[in-house]
């Protein structure tokens, strides 16, 4: 996994921590103190929300500093000291990509909570590496349907042929992010997204220039999202709950489904660096992110919403509902993980992209 833009969320975060800059960016400024706890993270972990109650009860100072993509994180690490960092968010399917470089240091599974976990998301291949394990899965969600229910037939979208019905056209948005929506269109044409090929590409174009003829725009998350918001457009083609949940209150008429062909699945984790000088903190830590009252601070964060990994996370039963946590096991049955294209497949689906994008 060599590719910056495999990675899940890179776009979605990228977007949103401009939406974040209210959320203080806690990294000090000169360097921390040996007891200080440095956090490499995405943007839902800097809600003071779910830094603060931790703070108080360990009296430690959290340090943070985003990032967007695995492959900024990973420079950010290549820049600094060995010990300078304690704990690193990255998605699931990169942390193979951190232990190569030799950088995390195997997790006590006896001293984390992995029983009370989806068994879907514990992304064993990717957070095991030779028999051990480095990473566990935090958070996660779906790219896959958004829609406004008072303006299209909720039952139209059980199904992904409703993206390319004319009963929709010009009603579309589609999120600009080439992997999680070529994933959508595979399973639209009855692939597995885990078995793409090249010989895969032209069925795959073809239902791409489907969508793309319905759609109004195909935007980046903020312009797809307000294009959802606003009325502009009925349906989010790449959303999901990361999109809706967030605005359900302002706008409770934003849903998202896992049609009966499937969603794309992404997911995130945490991982403890080797050369942290502050071992026993930074577990602690991990420990709280994953404890029930942790998992329903980073679901709920401000800066986007998401599952919660611990099926026992301590949601109100209002936040449960608007991220339809009672239907997850039948959403994850469904559930495939984004396309994983060698270099070279890579880069020819980033060309079928921009030729859909391009397409009149």
């Amino acid at each position: 996994m060599t590719t910056t833009a495999r990675n899940p969320l890179s776009n979605l975060k990228s977007h949103l921590s401009a939406a974040c800059a209210g959320a203080a960016l806690l990294m000090a400024a000169g360097s921390a103190q040996a007891a200080d706890l440095n956090a490499l993270i995405w943007c839902d972990h800097s809600d003071p929300a779910l830094l603060e109650p931790f703070e108080k009860a360990n009296d430690v100072k959290v340090n943070v500093k985003e990032f967007e993509g695995t492959g900024a994180g990973l420079a950010i690490v290549d820049q600094s000291q060995p010990g300078d960092w304690d704990v690193m968010v990255i998605d699931s399917i990169d942390v193979p990509r951190g232990v190569e470089k030799g950088l995390f240091e195997p997790l006590p599974e006896d001293k984390l909570p992995f029983a009370d976990l989806f068994p879907e998301v514990k992304m064993d291949k990717s957070t095991i590496v030779d028999g051990k394990r480095y990473g566990i899965t935090e958070k996660f969600g779906y790219n896959t349907i958004g829609f406004n229910k008072t303006k299209v037939d909720p039952a139209d979208m059980q199904s992904l042929t409703s993206l390319t019905s004319d009963k929709y056209k010009g009603k579309v948005a589609i999120y600009d992010y080439y992997l999680p929506v070529i994933g959508m269109a595979a399973l639209a044409i009855g692939k597995k997204t885990a078995d793409l090929t090249e010989a895969d590409l032209p069925a795959l174009k073809a239902e791409l220039l489907k969508m793309k003829a319905n759609a109004k725009l195909v935007g980046e998350v903020t312009a797809s999202q307000t294009a959802l918001a606003t009325g502009e457009v009925d349906i989010l083609v790449g959303g999901g709950e990361w999109v809706t949940a967030g605005l359900a209150k302002e706008n409770p008429a934003l849903d998202f489904s896992i049609p009966k062909e499937g969603a794309v699945l992404w997911s995130q984790s945490l991982a403890m660096f080797k050369d942290s000088k502050n071992k026993d903190m930074a577990l602690k830590f991990i420990q709280y992110i994953l404890s029930p009252e942790g998992q329903a601070r980073l679901a709920t964060s401000s800066c986007y919403w998401g599952m919660p990994a611990n099926t026992k996370a301590a949601l109100t039963d209002e936040q449960k509902k608007i991220l339809r946590f009672d239907e997850q096991p039948g959403f994850l049955a469904r559930a495939q993980a984004y396309p994983a294209p060698n270099a070279d497949l890579d880069k020819k689906m980033q060309d079928m992209w921009t030729e859909m994008l391009q397409a009149q």
